[in-house]
């Protein structure tokens, strides 16, 4: 085992891996940006290393940086978490070339299931179905309107180095398919620096599955479980539970596609292999996330497993397959907990937590990255925590869920908290029939009518904070008549004006990507756009202006 590893992350994974090193007696690294000097990650810490800067290029995702910490600190091993660089086979390859341990799959496996074109011919070639499409990238509305006539809408538009939802469009009819490529094309080259897409028959109501994967170097792959995910909203997870309600029967079989994908990668490490499971039970390859996930809590409830141990078992050479794998004991629900506020189209909710008391009791666990007083920056993700629950069925986990949720105070901030408590009482809920679709079809529109009656004014007129896709925000009230202004600190994804365009009033000026959100800066006056401001890829502050519309 290590003596040293440095996690190359924040907020609540880091801790949630510092966990597991002070169990195992290995010397905890932390590494932190400007505005988390004082965050718990870094106090909790052995050492901690400063990265200046706050944006992630300059900070999280700064890989020299980050290996030349770990080799001032004598760190055997790098832990990337998830998000940042943890699914970069260039940061693993940077890693390994320095000497030191990536806790991960090696970067060749990174790249085959990075390429999600790739992997969709690597599960094919296995014997796994994936979801019907192309293999290849495609390159204009002629490839896609041929598709959709063989094949019928929904069309799903999405970015061959995706993931996460991100770089995916949705094309419904003829009309939609130029916006829907542009859109995940241009969303692709900003998060993933790769415009290319390729195309999928669109589910509009799966259930969406995934297989949790341990596999060692040249040896097989175990599955350890199958877990439900499907409670989303915009493709981002919302609940998280194991076993999955409705699928008890398709558990052997998809645990058994999933060790044949894995191995087909040469996959090693810990890992998720994900699916989508139509009306008719048939289940279809979706692809591999090559790291821990979010959600893997759920799964070390009910098997008793530290899958972080596991993971610095297999990196450093001292891991034997589990042999029988472990059955599930019980019921496991995972609430994530965010900084969003869920009655304005889960906009992005940052800034300083002025009371916060976590629940407690039996089958109660909370994987946080913040205490009361603590600031969640505008920089970063918004996940401030993970509620997760256990109980000797799922009832039981369910209303143990309902209690905890009730007694996690959060102050200062809007959370998802009301947003969890509606979605676990919702019936498709109660009865495991939900699908990715169901919160987009009205779960919440109890939250969204709440909203709706505290609309706030915008001269003089209402502006709703919500959209069934984006949260939208209106600019001008700040800063007075048209200026469009930034809501936060953020990435301008794209500009979609230019000075002279005829805008009304809600019209999109430009995206915002704050907090892992798209969120569309609207105008806020009808009129002629007089100046621009911003270009894509630019970074702005929250106020500062964006547009002038007069």
């Amino acid at each position: 085992m290590f003596s040293k590893v440095l996690v190359a992350n924040r907020g609540e994974i880091a801790r949630r891996v510092f966990r597991t090193l002070r169990e195992l007696g290995v010397g905890a690294v932390a590494v932190h940006s400007d505005v988390d000097a004082g965050a718990r990650h870094v106090i909790e810490a052995d050492e901690a290393v400063h990265l200046p800067g706050v944006v992630p290029a300059d900070t999280y995702l700064n890989v020299p940086a980050i290996v030349e910490a770990a080799r001032r600190t004598g760190a055997e091993a790098i832990h990337p978490g998830y998000g940042f660089f943890s699914e970069r086979a260039d940061a693993a390859r940077a890693v390994r070339d320095a000497g030191l341990v990536w806790v991960g799959p090696p970067p060749e496996v990174l790249e085959a299931v990075g390429d999600k074109l790739r992997a969709r011919r690597l599960a094919a070639g296995a014997g796994v179905a994936p979801v019907p499409g192309t293999l290849e990238p495609v390159a204009g509305p002629d490839a896609v309107l041929a598709f959709a006539a063989e094949h019928g809408y929904p069309v799903a538009v999405k970015a061959a180095a995706g993931g996460g939802g991100k770089g995916l469009r949705v094309a419904w009819s003829d009309r939609d398919v130029e916006d829907a490529l542009a859109g995940a094309a241009r969303e692709a080259g900003a998060y993933f620096g790769d415009r290319a897409v390729y195309l999928e028959r669109y589910l509009p109501a799966p259930k969406h599955l995934e297989v949790q994967v341990l596999a060692e170097e040249g040896g097989r792959a175990v599955a350890i479980g199958v877990r439900e995910c499907s409670m989303q909203r915009r493709h981002q997870k919302l609940v998280e539970e194991t076993p999955p309600p409705r699928h008890a029967h398709l558990i052997e079989a998809i645990s058994d596609a999933a060790v044949a994908v894995a191995g087909a990668c040469g996959y090693v490490n810990a890992g998720t292999v994900e699916f989508l499971v139509d009306e008719d039970d048939g289940f279809f390859f979706l692809e591999v996330n090559a790291r821990l996930q979010v959600e893997h809590t759920v799964t070390e409830a009910v098997t008793g497993l530290d899958l972080v141990a596991e993971q610095l078992r297999i990196s450093s050479g001292e891991w034997s397959p589990p042999e029988p794998p472990p059955r599930p004991r019980g019921h496991a629900i995972e609430c994530r907990i965010n900084a969003e506020d869920p009655a304005r189209g889960f906009l992005p909710s940052p800034g300083q937590i002025v009371g916060y008391r976590e629940p407690a009791g039996p089958g109660v666990r909370v994987d946080s990255g913040y205490v009361e007083g603590d600031v969640v920056p505008e920089a970063y993700d918004g996940l401030m925590a993970k509620l997760v629950v256990h109980g000797a069925d799922r009832e039981e986990a369910r209303r143990r869920a309902l209690d905890a949720l009730a007694a996690f105070e959060i102050e200062g901030v809007a959370t998802t908290i009301p947003a969890h408590l509606a979605l676990l009482e919702h019936p498709a809920f109660v009865d495991g029939s939900y699908t990715t679709r169901t919160v987009e079809d009205g779960a919440l529109e109890p939250l969204e009518r709440a909203a709706a009656e505290r609309a706030l004014l915008v001269e003089g007129r209402p502006a709703h904070l919500w959209h069934p896709a984006v949260a939208r925000f209106v600019g001008g009230a700040a800063a007075g008549g048209g200026t469009v202004v930034a809501p936060m600190h953020g990435t301008i994804l794209s500009v979609l004006v230019k000075v002279g365009d005829e805008v009304a009033a809600g019209d999109p000026i430009a995206v915002l990507e704050a907090m892992k959100m798209e969120t569309h800066i609207a105008a806020s006056v009808p009129g002629t756009v007089r100046a621009v401001h911003v270009e894509q890829g630019g970074v702005v502050e929250s106020g500062q202006p964006v547009a002038e519309v007069s």
